[in-house]
């Protein structure tokens, strides 16, 4: 995932009440942290691959996981956002949702006023 999309995915997130950040794992590779709850953090499309899959951590160890998700080498960014939402981390292989959850209080953009020079003004 380029830094763009991650960035705007993460807005989305925010926007509809669910705990994301960009992933920084390496020179130019981005993903999507999703905290959860219970101390966990599912980290999405980190390993670099064209496909949506994502790891679910707990204090450095490896929980769970969410499988790759048929066709999401295609999926538009309003897809992948669905995809973030609809998946259910109760087990340790995470399943989908049949409907999305509906969402909750926005919660605030990181970064604010110094958002554009902490990250060098390296998008619109």
């Amino acid at each position: 995932m380029d830094e763009n999309r991650a960035r705007r995915v993460v807005d989305a997130l925010r926007d509809r009440g669910t705990d994301a950040d960009i992933a920084r794992v390496g020179v130019y590779q981005f993903g999507v942290d999703i905290r959860l709850p219970d101390g966990r953090v599912a980290s999405w499309d980190t390993d670099g691959t064209a496909g949506l899959e994502a790891q679910v951590m707990r204090n450095g160890m490896l929980v769970g996981f969410v499988p790759l998700i048929e066709g999401s080498e295609e999926f538009t960014e309003e897809q992948v956002i669905e995809a973030i939402l609809r998946t259910d981390y109760d087990q340790p292989i995470a399943t989908r949702r049949t409907t999305t959850p509906p969402p909750t209080e926005p919660l605030p953009r990181r970064g604010g006023v110094f958002r554009r020079f902490r990250d060098g003004f390296r998008y619109k």
